[in-house]
């Protein structure tokens, strides 16, 4: 795990025990259980055409503030109006600026499958998510044990919601393979150094298979880089800085699935 992915999780870790400890476990796995019945992520990213998976966040550890004004019900309205296939709701406090919160305001705005977007290590981060409307969770190979990577999936699951499984090389995808994953995200971002390599994507889509979902993420420019990743072979994008800093996201989104 590289020293930026250490300190993100153990933030995300400290927020975690902060909220166990305001909403224990019992009564998080009671809201979970009387929570919307999921909407069906991988469903929606299996439509024809290049799906788009649209990220709420205010601000990220390599670029800082993205937006001065974030409304995360107008984003959610407005991602919605654009045509994207779902929502990605970023819950990491202390490097995003999100909140958990923030999936209950997305799922009241918008009938789309969302995503809780965190650094996910424990179960109650899970039943968390389910309780508060989530149909998703990220799971980071590179911050999880393989065994504990394979538990989690099968947990999220079994509340109802699916996994994007998110690698960076060809070991941490038979990583998630292996862990039964279905979704499998590639990051073109190094974690190490923040450099961004647009053409992984492609190399690791013969080594995921036809039959599972691939999704884009990181350093998505503008439509011509999604054009190019769907000759590829992508299923989806994830694309969260570009929108948020778009003027007019609801159009992006639009030129993106053009």
């Amino acid at each position: 795990m590289s020293d930026i992915l250490a300190t993100l999780v153990t933030q995300a870790e400290q927020q975690t025990a902060r909220r166990r400890a305001a909403r224990p476990g019992p009564e998080t796995q009671a809201a979970a259980a009387l929570a919307p019945p999921p909407r069906d992520f991988a469903a929606a990213l299996r439509e024809p055409g290049l799906a788009v998976i649209a990220e709420m966040k205010p601000r990220s550890p390599s670029k800082g503030p993205l937006t001065d004004d974030y409304r995360p019900a107008e984003r959610a309205r407005a991602y919605r109006e654009g045509g994207a296939a779902a929502l990605s709701v970023l819950t990491h406090e202390d490097g995003f600026g999100g909140s958990p919160e923030h999936l209950g305001v997305a799922r009241a705005e918008s009938e789309l499958p969302i995503l809780r977007k965190d650094f996910i290590t424990d179960e109650y981060q899970l039943l968390e998510a389910r309780a508060l409307g989530a149909d998703a969770v990220l799971l980071i190979v590179a911050a999880l044990p393989a065994t504990r990577l394979a538990e989690l999936l099968a947990r999220a699951r079994e509340l109802g919601m699916e996994a994007l499984v998110e690698t960076h090389d060809a070991g941490e995808v038979d990583t998630a393979l292996a862990a039964g994953a279905t979704v499998i995200g590639v990051n073109h971002r190094d974690l190490r150094d923040f450099t961004i390599d647009r053409t992984l994507s492609a190399r690791l889509r013969p080594r995921i298979g036809s039959g599972r979902i691939l999704v884009a993420e990181s350093g998505i420019r503008d439509a011509h880089d999604a054009r190019a990743l769907a000759r590829a072979g992508v299923d989806a994008v994830l694309v969260g800085e570009l929108l948020m800093r778009a003027d007019d996201p609801a159009a992006t989104i639009k030129e993106l699935k053009a």
